[in-house]
């Protein structure tokens, strides 16, 4: 995964494991997310990290969704992750959920319970945190604790019956209240919550905590290498506490530092909240961090597992610049996208000597940086469309586009010069005139004229109206959620810019979402989920510069 920095620390402990024949060889990694929102960037990562780590040792990888919190859960969610791991190119070799495993896990709190290291308590939330103390003072124990095994048992299988209310009773563990973990001062293994579950219906009203499950779901499946973020360190004793008590698998975890990125949250909970309270317009707003936004603003899976080996797996968490994810779909679709014309601000440009009425195809190369890209025909004709900022009525000095009595080439056509424009009222420019030198034909230029600057157009007689969107930074700080206040007071005014009346050549009429395309020199796009041949949408993935920096600089 990362040759050319040397093995990274997870690499190097599987390849020890491997060579000793740990678990006979064989490695099996789980990628296990809540089915509770969309994926994010940062969990693109962990994703790259599981299904990577596993082909590279000839292993393999198995999707189980952590589905077991009822009330946040929902079918559009499993099916959103699915999509967005084959979209980044891995498959999974089993597809599992932690409620497939309820009954055994309920097994698992009986033997618990009938072997003195589990109990029923009728605390409420409240008093059982006070119990549980501070990381300097001990917790207190629950009145409850001494209860006998078959009380527990009898009240257990009560709650599982459905006997009692949400929050009347918990089943936790009977481990240490004086323990300078706090996750062993006796944690809780089930509450009730008489919510319908997006599997199991109305089966089950108390569910398993995370703890309790995650571990022995992992044992269950005989994961040779469970890989988590490092807000689970703190998990792991408690981890290995519950299989070496229930005598499972031996799973073992392992923690890394999770990705996080600038100008933008990670949050299930606050991305939930720009959606929930329209800040975006949905899960997939290509403003957004989750995957699936970033397939729709025009990231390529290639670049993505770029951007995670480049990122690269460490054991201290760190802000990583978005500006390097930019880089990364930058540097590829360098590589892929087709160069097209498109004018997003148009001003009408009349070639007063060009003959009435005819049109030329002009052939102009797909991408010179891929092979065998091939080329594509383009109509020229005596009227276009170019950039309103191509044209400057009293130029300055270092100004090399068009302006009265000077020159400029249009892109894979003709050299013109500018002979005059029209204003309208209101001193806006509404039209420029300019003649062309007929002999400056590109790839065929007879003229011997020298001009600096080069400018694209659309034939206007040919031309596709379009709506385009240019996406900027979700917010305007670094680290919205270490600021003061709401992190919303800080969501950029200006993070969409919608261009409603652009002019894109006619090539792009049948463009679909999966195509990408570089703008001349505007920035790479791609065609939008919502756009059709009578209505095209097209979204900036990214500008061909790193203009951000430099603006910040």
């Amino acid at each position: 995964m990362s040759a050319e920095k040397g093995p990274n620390f997870l690499e190097e402990i599987i390849a020890e494991d491997v060579k000793n024949g740990k678990h006979g060889g064989r490695v099996l990694t789980r990628f296990p997310p809540e089915p509770n929102g969309y994926l994010h960037i940062g969990h693109s990562k962990s994703i790259c990290l599981n299904f990577g780590l596993a082909q590279q040792f000839g292993g393999s990888t198995n999707l189980r969704f952590d589905d077991t919190n009822p009330e946040k859960e929902e079918t559009e969610y499993v099916e959103s992750i699915k999509a967005d791991i084959r979209w980044l190119g891995f498959e999974w070799a089993n597809e599992f959920y932690a409620s497939d495993y309820f009954p055994r896990l309920y097994d698992f709190a009986v033997r618990l319970i009938r072997a003195g290291l589990a109990y029923v308590d009728d605390s409420s939330a409240a008093e059982i945190a006070a119990m549980k103390g501070t990381p300097t003072t001990a917790g207190t124990d629950s009145p409850y604790r001494e209860r006998s095994v078959e009380e527990n048992l009898g009240l257990f299988e009560r709650m599982k019956n459905g006997e009692f209310s949400d929050g009347e009773k918990v089943l936790r563990a009977k481990i240490d209240m004086a323990s300078p973990n706090m996750h062993f001062r006796d944690p809780i293994l089930y509450r009730i919550k008489h919510t319908a579950h997006h599997r199991t219906g109305n089966t089950w009203c108390i569910y398993p905590m995370y703890d309790f499950a995650h571990g022995q779901s992992d044992a269950i499946e005989q994961i040779t290498h469970s890989i988590c973020t490092l807000e689970f360190e703190v998990h792991r004793p408690l981890y290995e506490w519950f299989i070496e008590k229930l005598e499972l698998f031996p799973s073992r975890q392992y923690e890394f530092a999770r990705l996080n990125l600038n100008y933008t949250v990670m949050s299930k909970r606050k991305l939930l909240q720009l959606v929930q309270e329209g800040h975006v317009k949905g899960w997939d707003d290509p403003r957004m961090p989750t995957i699936s936004a970033l397939r729709r603003r025009g990231y390529t899976p290639e670049s993505i597992r770029h951007f995670a080996e480049r990122v690269g797996v460490a054991r201290r968490e760190n802000i990583i610049d978005v500006g390097l994810l930019e880089f990364c779909v930058r540097e590829d679709l360098n590589k892929r996208a087709t160069r097209v014309m498109a004018v997003l601000e148009p001003l009408k440009l009349v070639i007063e000597n060009y003959p009435a009425g005819q049109v030329e195809m002009l052939p102009t190369e797909n991408n010179t940086e891929a092979e065998g890209a091939g080329t594509r025909e383009i109509p020229f004709s005596g009227e276009l469309y170019i950039e309103r900022d191509d044209f400057m009525e009293e130029p300055e000095k270092k100004f090399f586009r068009l302006a009265p009595g000077k020159m400029v080439r249009l892109k894979s056509a003709y050299i013109v010069e500018c002979t005059g424009f029209e204003k309208d009222g209101q001193g806006n420019i509404t039209l420029v005139r300019a003649r062309y030198v007929p002999e400056s034909k590109s790839g065929h230029d007879q003229s011997g004229l020298q001009v600096k600057g080069v400018i694209h157009w659309v034939s206007a007689a040919h031309a596709i109206p379009a709506e385009v969107r240019l996406y900027d930074r979700l917010f305007r700080v670094e680290d919205p959620s270490s600021e003061e206040g709401d992190f919303k007071d800080y969501i950029n005014p200006d993070s969409l810019h919608t261009i409603t009346a652009a002019m894109l050549e006619p090539s792009l009429r049948e463009a679909r979402p999966g195509q990408y395309f570089q703008f001349m020199r505007k920035g790479y796009f791609v065609p939008d989920t919502e756009s059709t041949a009578a209505h095209p949408v097209f979204n900036r993935t990214v500008g061909l510069k790193d203009a951000w920096t430099k603006g910040k600089g």
